[in-house]
């Protein structure tokens, strides 16, 4: 295809984008368990409002935009309280999860070459940790050794032990690992990290902006984040369940002399000084900015009345998989987190991914992953109304499938094209 030589009218362009979504994901409908998560029509304003005044700013120079500035920091500091980061911590918004695991993959790194002599730093992860962390030690060119998990589904610390030494510069934990929803030992993690003086990050992309709200609400959540002596960074991800539009994540450091290794600098340039705290060098200044305005029109109060209705839901549709024959949840995942496996003690064992077919035939969209092969749910305000919708839709396509299965095993969560 090749772009077009005149301009074309904004109508025909828009409608052309608009026939382009049509076979896309609709979150919109309540259906899809994850990518997308919905505060509600008052979110979506502020957000949008605050999308068109940012639409072309430019965090690269914020001495140009001095309101990106106070932006990034006030959303840095807020986070931290959430996190309870002491006075000394530090960060940078980043457009990402990814980004932002990155950036403390790299603060890490440094740190073992600046403090320890470190040249070729290791990381030790369980095999439940992002695969971010993965791309981030082939980016960086750095071994990265992977322990199983527990019966439970938790990193197995004793595990992750065996693998660490000398070398090692980074241990992960999760809060909570993606895949079922549970918690990692964090302090564990922590203590087994400063036996060689590495660092410990907890990557709590996807409970940064639930896990908080949870303990607000009353429900017990295992000690997890800079209350924990010896982590050293967090990640949190706005654009999840904080309920900002895409893309805009949170990485701190527990103080501004450990944020400083993520930090790129440079002055032997003729366009001058270049200072870059991320991987991006221009950074639009829209996430940013509809981040601060969700914040700052959900407040804490808001946060936790969603977070209600969050594990509301999630909780009903646990216990409407557990009443279903064929099908199970996969660890004890307490919050928004919920991974539905073939059971093998059924009388009909099923194949979750011919069961995923069907339901994506009813509207329903899951992800696909594994070992084992499951059903991936992150549910959120998005799915409030439609949880009994659900489990109903799931019951008959669970006796339709039967003991049927797909020759499709593919599990891609990726863009690969």
């Amino acid at each position: 295809m090749e772009m077009p030589k005149e301009g074309r009218a904004i109508d025909d362009v828009i409608a052309d984008l608009a026939d382009k979504r049509t076979g896309d994901a609709r979150w919109q409908d309540g259906r899809t368990f994850g990518m997308v998560y919905d505060g509600g029509p008052s979110v979506h304003e502020v957000a949008e409002r605050a999308a068109v005044m940012y639409l072309h700013e430019n965090a690269l120079n914020v001495m140009a935009f001095p309101s990106l500035r106070s932006i990034q920091s006030e959303v840095v500091d807020w986070t931290a309280g959430l996190l309870h980061g002491p006075d000394t911590a530090a960060g940078f918004l980043t457009s990402g999860g990814t980004e932002s695991i990155q950036c403390a993959v790299l603060a890490a790194r440094e740190r073992g070459r600046a403090e320890r002599g470190i040249r070729s730093g290791e990381i030790v992860v369980a095999e439940s940790a992002h695969a971010a962390f993965h791309k981030s030690a082939h980016m960086y060119d750095m071994p990265i050794h992977a322990a199983p998990v527990s019966d439970d589904w938790t990193a197995d610390v004793d595990a992750m032990a065996d693998l660490v030494n000398e070398n090692t510069v980074l241990v992960v934990g999760s809060a909570p690992q993606y895949p079922q929803g549970v918690v990692d030992d964090i302090p564990a993690i922590a203590a087994l990290a400063a036996t060689v003086d590495a660092n410990c990050h907890v990557d709590a992309c996807m409970g940064g902006f639930v896990l908080p709200f949870v303990e607000m609400l009353g429900r017990e959540v295992p000690v997890w984040d800079f209350r924990v002596d010896g982590v050293h960074s967090m990640s949190a991800d706005i654009h999840k369940l904080g309920y900002a539009p895409k893309g805009v994540s949170v990485v701190l450091h527990r103080t501004k002399e450990l944020r400083k290794y993520q930090t790129f600098l440079f002055d032997q340039w003729l366009g001058g000084f270049y200072g870059s705290p991320n991987l991006q060098g221009t950074r639009s200044g829209l996430p940013m900015a509809c981040a601060w305005a969700v914040m700052q029109h959900l407040g804490v109060d808001g946060y936790v009345e969603l977070t209600r209705t969050v594990l509301d839901n999630a909780d009903r549709m646990r216990a409407g998989i557990a009443e279903i024959d064929g099908v199970r949840v996969l660890g004890d995942g307490q919050y928004h987190l919920v991974a539905m496996a073939s059971d093998p003690d059924a009388a009909v064992p099923i194949d979750v991914f011919a069961l995923g077919d069907a339901l994506a035939k009813r509207g329903w969209h899951h992800d696909r992953q594994g070992p084992p092969d499951t059903l991936h749910s992150t549910v959120s305000n998005t799915n409030t109304g439609q949880i009994d919708h659900y489990l109903t839709d799931l019951a008959e396509c669970v006796a339709d499938v039967g003991g049927s299965t797909t020759a499709d095993r593919s599990t891609s969560y990726s863009t690969v094209d």
